[in-house]
């Protein structure tokens, strides 16, 4: 059974086990809904999930490979219900073996860490997208230095997993400007920047869809939408392991009144 590969919006810290923001009580509700319907866009239950979260670099990419891995409640300043939390999703200590083998394979470097918990860019989304936390969860780091063509490497190396019912994530933000979530004046570049997207990962030559990637700080309202391109390097693992497969555009939404969207390879 063949797994998608997958970029998803992860919200912002724990948003959706929060109260309503006054401002606009709305602000979280269709992305919630995106993430609980999840499961039923795929063909079948994962035998497990392979994670790249936005909120984990290293120098080189690392499994997370304990057996029951904690959460890491990296957000601040958010409700005390927030920092009880509970996701005992099991980890996949055989897949981090795998996965490292053909990283290896693909003449790429990866280490391995025991002790770290799940980050929020994990648990976050999974736990409005499979509530019962009964599917195994390998995360992965990204690489420092951000590379997307490094990125798109690494999903291309670890692509074979989905050809065994393993689907691989991608939990990021296509929108990550803090300093601009308030500013009405940075709606448009975010509108074309998420119109850039879909063109090239969905309607697009697909030939052209790693060279285009390579090169996304020429897009339109590129750098507005991100300073720092963490947020959207999970993307490129996705776009890699998607092979020659289109993206689908899964979810469109606003925070604040930017664009943030959602796509599946698959």
């Amino acid at each position: 059974m063949k797994q998608p590969s997958i970029y998803l919006p992860h919200g912002g810290g724990p948003c959706f086990f929060m109260d309503p923001p006054a401002d606009e009580p709305s602000r979280w509700v269709a992305m919630a809904a995106y993430l609980r319907g999840l499961p039923e866009t795929l063909p079948a239950r994962p035998e497990a999930l392979l994670v790249v979260s936005a909120h984990w670099e290293r120098p080189r990419p690392t499994v997370l490979a304990g057996a029951n891995p904690g959460l890491l409640f990296d957000y601040y300043n958010f409700p005390p219900q927030t920092y009880r939390l509970a996701y005992p999703a099991p980890g996949a200590p055989d897949l981090a073996v795998r996965v490292r083998s053909l990283l290896a394979d693909a003449g790429i470097e990866s280490d391995v860490e025991m002790a770290r918990d799940y980050d929020h860019g994990v648990f976050i989304p999974l736990k409005v997208a499979f509530p019962a936390a009964d599917i195994p969860i390998l995360q992965l780091s990204l690489q420092t230095g951000l590379d997307p063509v490094r990125h798109m490497a690494i999903g291309k190396a670890l692509s074979p997993l989905r050809d065994d019912n393993i689907a691989i994530i991608g939990s990021g933000l296509s929108f990550h400007n803090l300093q601009a979530l308030g500013d009405p004046r940075a709606g448009g570049p975010a509108a074309a920047f998420d119109r850039w997207l879909t063109q090239i990962l969905c309607d697009g030559p697909i030939a052209e869809r790693e060279v285009r990637l390579a090169q996304w700080s020429e897009a339109p309202g590129a750098r507005a939408c991100h300073p720092r391109e963490e947020h959207l390097l999970p993307l490129m693992v996705a776009a890699g392991a998607a092979g020659g497969e289109a993206g689908r555009h899964a979810f469109s939404g606003t925070i604040w009144g930017k664009a943030v969207s959602a796509y599946h390879f698959g």
